[in-house]
């Protein structure tokens, strides 16, 4: 208990899963945190958990894909708790489906969640936390991100992506020594409701 006292975090994705995992940890390790996702009633009931033990959360509408709701979401953490100290770049689809067969559109769906997703949380946690002196990003990337496997090609693309994405950015962040540490975790085959 207490190991991130004080702290704020965003964890996108969080109304389920592996996002509503890392928001309640998160939350009973002394952070206050911000849960955003597309589906309202998951995240309003993850934010009842995180209250119901004693900490503090709110829940924010959020389609991780545009842009332009990146600035009401940095906006409405910080007003509410002050700074943003942890980004937990977790929302992500997976689409079961050979390349061959996939259409364009679930080729572009995907990846504008899973990749477009986190480019966005990047480009907008980083200010946020030079503000606060220092950060920590975490994507959520997938063991698809480290070998093939058939039938998600199109996922492993994304995931295999934001791996190489979160390399690049934490040397930038190294560059400018401004104390934000990037990196990525890569969970097997958990049964979600992704």
């Amino acid at each position: 208990m207490g190991q991130i006292d004080g702290k704020v975090a965003i964890v996108t994705g969080g109304a389920s899963g592996i996002g509503a995992a890392c928001a309640t940890t998160l939350a009973r390790e002394g952070a206050k945190v911000a849960v955003t996702d597309v589906d309202d009633a998951g995240g309003q009931a993850v934010v009842h958990k995180i209250e119901s033990a004693g900490g503090e959360a709110i829940f924010l509408h959020h389609d991780v894909t545009l842009e332009e709701s990146w600035p009401a979401i940095i906006e409405a953490t910080e007003r509410r708790f002050g700074r943003l100290d942890v980004m937990v770049a977790n929302a992500g689809i997976g689409i079961l489906c050979k390349a061959v067969e996939m259409s364009l559109a679930d080729w572009r769906r995907q990846t504008a969640v899973n990749l477009d997703g986190v480019f966005l949380s990047v480009k907008y946690a980083v200010p946020a936390m030079r503000r606060a002196g220092g950060g920590s990003i975490i994507i959520t990337s997938s063991v698809a991100g480290l070998r093939g496997s058939a039938g998600l090609a199109g996922y492993c693309a994304t995931k295999g992506g934001v791996r190489l994405f979160a390399k690049a950015v934490a040397m930038e962040c190294a560059a400018e020594a401004d104390g934000i540490r990037v990196n990525t975790v890569h969970p097997g085959v958990i049964d979600t409701p992704i």
